[in-house]
């Protein structure tokens, strides 16, 4: 079970209200500052989210996966931790 899953899944929530929110606003041609600074509001809501899903999957599978002598599914997880992590920083 995720660690921090009850922790995540409020920040999706949050970002979910907000994002609602935001197109509300936006349909309401509500100031574009007041309108972007909910928009970072939910980046950062999102970006937590991230950071606990990869701490999670770093102190779980990852680290299952690099225990086992399975060299495929080693080189997989790696491949998939900077393929996310690659994503994240764009």
């Amino acid at each position: 079970m995720m660690i921090n899953k009850k922790k995540t899944l409020v920040g999706f929530k949050k970002a979910h209200s907000l994002l609602a929110r935001i197109i509300d606003m936006t349909e309401k041609d509500e100031y574009c500052i007041d309108i972007m600074q909910q928009n970072l509001a939910v980046v950062g809501l999102l970006r937590s989210a991230h950071e606990m899903l990869m701490e999670n999957h770093l102190n779980s599978c990852f680290k299952n996966a690099m225990a086992s002598k399975n060299e495929r599914k080693k080189k997989q997880m790696t491949e998939e931790i900077l393929k996310v992590t690659k994503l994240f920083n764009k």
